[in-house]
């Protein structure tokens, strides 16, 4: 019980500050909208007569799981923050796991990335993207686990880095090849060998496939834009979220223990 209130404490702590930095709120819901409607809109008006599938809800599916995973993960850079101002310490000094201080945080971000994922959603039925009732509940599962997975992978790139300025330069570095190499914006069913190996190890592909997989259940779209089953992509996110957990936790407490 100690461990589940400071789970529920730490992930309402960051709630609490997203709600209160407007600007973070903003620029958080611009983005996915640019994405979406800019980006997805000029080529579903281009290559819209010869695709298989519509590019606008090819777009949406892999903005949506796009933005939860980055937003969970780049949310982590806090744990920088409570580092600089030695809140960190304060925490881990508290007779509570390791785990559940790092997983309240991570659970704070899914919290934080989720009303990003309502916005998007809201945008896109706004746009006319088709999206019916049970799609939009089998999307809510999937934007949870999305959301966890990412704050996963930003506890690992977190764990070793040790102000917000290198984070922030370095953040971009990790996550921009990931938007073509998960597939967000283009097709990654057919690529040439030495991008197909960069795309299995980028970590955003699978929260993006797993959604595409979820979405286009069903539909005759599946096979030419979902590359893995959801099910597979469950297993390997369920797997790496273990092995982010577990080594982004050791390696962020050996760093505090040595500061």
């Amino acid at each position: 019980m100690i461990d589940l209130n400071a789970i529920i404490a730490i992930a309402f702590r960051d709630l609490i500050k997203f709600g209160r930095d407007p600007l973070r709120i903003v620029s958080a819901l611009i983005f996915p909208v640019v994405f979406i409607g800019i980006l997805g809109g000029s080529f579903q008006a281009s290559l819209g007569q010869v695709l298989e599938y519509n590019f606008l809800a090819f777009t949406f599916t892999g903005v949506f799981a796009q933005t939860l995973f980055q937003s969970a993960a780049l949310g982590l850079i806090s744990l920088i923050e409570d580092r600089e101002n030695d809140f960190s310490q304060e925490m881990f000094v508290s007779p509570i796991s390791r785990y559940a201080i790092v997983f309240g945080k991570i659970l704070g971000e899914t919290l934080v990335a989720l009303t990003q994922g309502v916005a998007v959603v809201a945008f896109a039925v706004s746009i006319g993207i088709p999206l019916t009732w049970g799609q939009a509940l089998a999307l809510l599962p999937v934007a949870v686990i999305s959301c966890l997975f990412g704050g996963a992978f930003g506890v690992v790139l977190m764990a070793n880095i040790s102000n917000q300025r290198a984070a922030n330069q370095i953040f971009p570095f990790i996550m921009l090849p990931q938007f073509f190499l998960a597939g967000v914006f283009t097709p990654i069913k057919v690529l040439p060998w030495y991008l197909d190996i960069l795309s299995k190890i980028s970590p955003m592909r699978y929260p993006v496939d797993f959604t595409r997989g979820v979405y286009y259940a069903g539909l005759p779209e599946y096979e030419a834009v979902v590359v893995l089953s959801p099910v597979t992509n469950l297993v390997i996110m369920g797997s790496l979220f273990f092995i982010f957990l577990v080594v982004g936790t050791w390696l962020f407490v050996r760093n505090e223990h040595n500061r």
